[in-house]
């Protein structure tokens, strides 16, 4: 028997419940082998050699990751066979660092910088010009397969102030802004030229530890720092309406968050006896990572930052706060280069093991240091049943683990908003924060200018986890799925359908006939395996990128395949 997914009852099963981006781990086994095949006979054009990779190796200690092959069946059709069921898959499909990008560009660049900075893909923007420290130009793909865009040219700018972002909306020099300021949201509201759009609160901001690092490499230390924050001081003082403290990382919105849990709650005595507890009655000195970009989990940093050191003095720990440039704090924190640090996380899709399997899984960043057996383990078993009442159960005793080992705190789950010039028609806000600019447009208006808080990092979004950046690549570069416009529910994109089998193991993808990538070129199911491929052999020579991490699919598909010699 196989499922067939249809749009509607797809989207029901993947939505949020009612009333409900961002920020690579290897694998640490022997070197797999993968056999690649070309094959014709199930081809419908002559000349196409289908690819196809997989490997032998599913469930073994040399390879813990989840995609077992990845094969075009022909021109059209691709599938994907996994070790495991994932239920979550196609929300996963639909993320934009699964992007799909020409087979013949990523060979031609070595699939490395130029890539990042001049990707080509099939949506409904390509890229004019990017000056980098000044703004990004898009001009409006003519000959894209679906609804054309509102505006002829999208220009994006940046500014880390709220009050500038909202300064250029009232006179007029840009047409929307991101994450409006705290102090802001009734200015807007109240000016009758200006719209404010309100996201939910589907993040978390969080202090983290590199668990390998001392003095976090006591797990008390952990505990005492998470008893001395004080959560509804920094959400009142710093957070705008709708935002609310963190009592555990899920969202209360995603499926899997355990209800009325209370875990580290905020207790000084409790820290300054856990510090004396952990051979530290005096505490210690320490360093405070972060960069000062405004997101919608985190709208005041270094005020936060700045009260955060305030709280930790009065139980003895002494905080340097040490700001950092976005991309350099991002890639620093994805390697494990930071022993304290403050950061977050926006959904991707709602699923938990966007939040809990990124982060937490065995084939999570080493930004905590080295994983949780037990962790992994809960979430290993819950990420491949289908049934959400079963996860639940596996979900709670996963919050319970995560807070006894506490290689993080989480803080805040922050309310956040754009806003844009009354007039714009098309005008909307995502929860998850992936504003599609092609449907907003405004009359007698050739150019659309968006502020954000900060520069995109790079375009190749499989190697990226910055919000500013998947934001800017998603409008030029597109996935298999998508999610709906100000929503959350899997739609069609370059799939125009798919299905899977009973079991949840083998998902097959239709390709949309016709489209072609901003090159000129076909899109075919070699595209979207080549895509998929670069991404999951760590030993590829096509697996370079920006900086090489490919966080999102090592940490949603369980980790590499083929990871490289560790240096030294």
């Amino acid at each position: 028997m196989r499922t067939r997914f249809r749009w509607l009852a797809a989207a029901a099963a993947f939505s949020l419940l009612a009333g409900a981006c961002a920020d690579g781990g290897e694998t640490d086994g022997a070197s797999t082998d993968t056999s690649e095949t070309e094959d014709t006979a199930t081809t419908s054009g002559e000349d196409f050699e289908a690819l196809a990779f997989e490997t032998d190796l599913c469930g073994t200690e040399e390879y813990g990751g989840q995609l077992q092959k990845i094969e075009a069946v022909d021109e059209q059709t691709v599938k994907f066979t996994l070790c495991q069921p994932d239920v979550a898959f196609p929300s996963k499909v639909a993320f934009s660092a699964f992007g799909i990008l020409p087979s013949e560009y990523i060979e031609e660049t070595g699939g490395g910088l130029q890539l990042s900075a001049e990707p080509i893909g099939t949506g409904p923007y390509k890229l004019q010009e990017w000056d980098r420290g000044n703004q990004l130009i898009l001009e409006k793909n003519e000959d894209y397969w679906g609804e054309p865009a509102k505006s002829d040219t999208v220009v994006f700018r940046w500014s880390a102030e709220a009050a500038q972002r909202l300064v250029e909306l009232q006179s007029g020099t840009v047409d929307g802004i991101d994450n409006v300021g705290t102090e802001d949201f009734e200015t807007v509201s109240n000016d009758s030229n200006l719209q404010l759009l309100e996201r939910d609160p589907l993040n978390v901001f969080y202090v983290g530890f590199n668990v390998d690092i001392a003095p976090f490499d006591n797990e008390l230390v952990r505990q005492a720092v998470a008893a001395a924050i004080d959560k509804e001081r920094i959400v009142d003082n710093f957070y705008p309406a709708g935002s609310q403290a963190a009592e555990q990382f899920l969202p209360d919105a995603i499926p899997g968050a355990v209800e009325g849990f209370d875990a580290n709650p905020y207790d000084p005595d409790k820290a300054m006896s856990l510090l004396a507890d952990a051979g530290m009655p005096d505490g210690f000195d320490v360093t405070l990572s972060l960069r000062d970009v405004v997101r919608g989990y985190l709208p005041n940093p270094v005020p936060v930052a700045t009260d955060i050191q305030a709280q930790l003095a009065e139980v003895g720990i002494n905080v340097t706060i040490d700001v950092q440039e976005s991309g350099t704090f991002i890639d620093n924190a994805n390697a494990g280069n930071l022993p304290f640090y403050m950061l977050g996380w926006g959904a991707d899709y709602p699923d938990a093991t966007n939040f809990l399997d990124f982060h937490f899984g065995a084939g999570a960043s080493p930004q905590f240091g080295t994983g949780f057996e037990d962790i992994q383990g809960v979430l290993s078993e819950a990420a491949a049943l289908t049934e959400q009442d079963a996860r639940n159960e596996l979900y709670v005793e996963a919050a319970d683990l995560i807070a006894e080992h506490s290689p993080m705190v989480p803080v805040a789950h922050g309310g956040s908003a754009v806003a844009f010039k009354a007039t714009a028609e098309g005008a909307h806000a995502s929860p998850l924060s992936n504003e599609n600019l092609a449907i907003v447009g405004i009359e007698g208006q050739d150019t659309l200018v968006w502020l954000q808080s900060a520069e995109p990092i790079g375009l190749y979004s499989a190697d990226e986890t910055d919000g500013e950046s998947l934001r800017a690549a998603e409008q030029i570069v597109e996935s298999l799925l998508a999610y709906e416009v100000g929503g959350v529910e899997v739609v069609a994109s370059l799939a125009e359908d798919y299905e899977s089998n009973e079991e949840l193991t083998e998902w097959t993808f239709t390709l949309r006939e016709g489209v072609t990538f901003h090159d000129g070129s076909a899109l075919d199911a070699n595209d979207v395996v080549k895509s998929y491929q670069v991404q999951w052999d760590a030993a590829d020579p096509l697996h370079v990128g920006r900086v090489g991490d490919f966080t999102y699919f090592s940490a949603l598909f369980g980790g590499f395949l083929n990871p490289p010699p560790a240096e030294g």
